[in-house]
């Protein structure tokens, strides 16, 4: 493995977290020296936007040195890659907002990486992350592929089982965004913080949250604050409404079932009736996404063009940046920092199926990922709500490699926000409609 002059390729280069990433990169280029990035999309227009927005950040940072290619050609982007950042969205906010809507318009929750949207949005993520550890494998088959392409189980299931030998870690960095906001809001300093946790991805309890610095575990008193008041939005999220109201449903959470913290998403599992009363079927969050971060994203870029005045760079990402790079950062100098990823769970949970997609801490070094195990079984409650979720991913990436419509109508059934057949049926054949051109053809 090369130590310097790396390439780094990120996969959907033109996402409005790319200039977090590159940020993230630039602040580690004493351990992480890269000397060109390749911004690959298939979107033209926002990959160019993008391309406009790094080439300004390099040059105003000082680093003109560092070589900037845009490209929508595979062979192009991947040849000579030594690590690629994947942050893929197929179909873009287009089919994330028919993700959300057509769900709700059965009663169902809408929402694009739980439910069946995200089941939805997963069949499509498949199919195109496919494509790219495909291009990989064909033009730089040695490069380490950290994904952030939710939904990350279904995504790390399917990879699993057609590329096995991919050097690729799966991770998300929700976890991460809880850890940050809660410190945030409460007084910790996150960098202090050893979590033991475990669950599937946007799925999942913390079990421990052990301050180094305060030398105690602050997980309960954690669980105290937010029974007693809901976090605030932090700085990273502002300007979207929707973080308060997951907040404000966390904390009802952890009123109902105080024993462990749980991950934010799993609102939508516990209380998809409340969640689908209080979701305007008109205005989801696709079209927030739209109306803030890619607006501001496309007005950045024409500012530049237009060579105007002032502080033009507006970015806070929190962690999400920060968290990939450092991954690669301990993939080259063999670090084995712990991290939160999605991984087979080989007995790290030890009553659980050893072929589920878990997400768990673990180590990683020069060899990839080795999860730590929890040396303990789960309670039923959560074992019971997770194999039930499991077996449906799994019906779901059966679906799609076999082009079973009665493997994906199971899956949908048995996705534990709808409440009958009917409804998965009458949903999932609307959603074939909306996905002719993503979809396979299931039969």
């Amino acid at each position: 493995m090369k130590h310097e002059d790396l390439h780094v390729v990120i996969a959907g280069g033109g996402s409005g977290y790319t200039p977090g990433i590159i940020q993230a990169v630039l602040h580690n280029s004493d351990r992480f020296p890269v000397t060109k990035f390749t911004l690959y999309d298939i979107d033209p227009v926002r990959n160019e936007d993008m391309n406009v927005i790094i080439k300004y950040m390099l040059k105003h940072d000082g680093y003109d040195n560092i070589e900037l290619v845009a490209t929508l050609d595979p062979k192009e982007a991947f040849t000579g890659a030594d690590f690629v950042f994947s942050q893929i969205r197929v179909g873009g906010m287009e089919m994330r907002e028919k993700d959300e809507k057509i769900p709700l318009k059965y009663g169902l929750v809408g929402q694009e990486t739980c439910g069946v949207g995200g089941f939805s949005y997963g069949l499509r993520s498949i199919k195109g992350l496919l494509g790219v550890v495909g291009y990989v494998q064909e033009y730089a088959p040695d490069a380490w592929i950290l994904n952030y392409t939710n939904p990350e189980t279904l995504i790390a299931e399917a990879i699993r089982r057609q590329y096995p030998n991919a050097h690729m870690i799966n991770a998300c960095d929700m976890t991460i965004s809880i850890e940050e906001t809660m410190a945030r809001n409460f007084g910790y300093d996150r960098k202090n913080w050893i979590c033991q946790y475990y669950g599937l991805n946007h799925f999942g309890w913390y079990t421990e949250i052990y301050d180094k610095k305060l030398e105690r575990d602050v997980m309960p008193e954690l669980i105290k604050k937010l029974q007693d008041a809901p976090m605030k939005i932090a700085s990273f999220n502002k300007g979207d409404q929707s973080w308060q109201d997951a907040w404000n449903m966390l904390s009802e959470i952890v009123r109902m079932f105080p024993d462990y913290l749980p991950n934010n998403y799993l609102e939508y599992y516990f209380f998809p009736d409340l969640v689908v009363e209080s979701t305007d079927p008109n205005y989801t969050r696709a079209n927030m996404v739209m109306d803030g971060r890619l607006k501001r994203t496309k007005e950045m870029a024409e500012k530049i063009r237009h060579h105007a005045d002032g502080e033009i760079l507006d970015f806070d990402f929190g962690e999400h940046g920060e968290y990939i790079v450092d991954m690669a950062c301990s993939i080259l100098n063999d670090l084995y920092d712990r991290f939160m990823l999605i991984l087979p769970n080989h007995g790290a949970i030890p009553n659980l199926r050893d072929d589920a997609a878990v997400e768990v801490p673990a180590y990683v070094g020069r060899l990839g990922a080795e999860p730590i195990s929890m040396r303990h079984d789960i309670p039923d409650f959560h074992k019971g709500l997770m194999e039930a979720q499991n077996a449906a991913e799994k019906l779901l990436v059966d679906g799609y490699f076999e082009g079973s419509y009665q493997k994906v109508l199971q899956a949908f059934t048995l996705n534990q926000t709808v409440p009958s057949a009917d409804k998965a049926k009458k949903v999932l054949d609307d959603l074939i409609v909306a996905n002719k051109d993503y979809w396979p053809e299931l039969k």
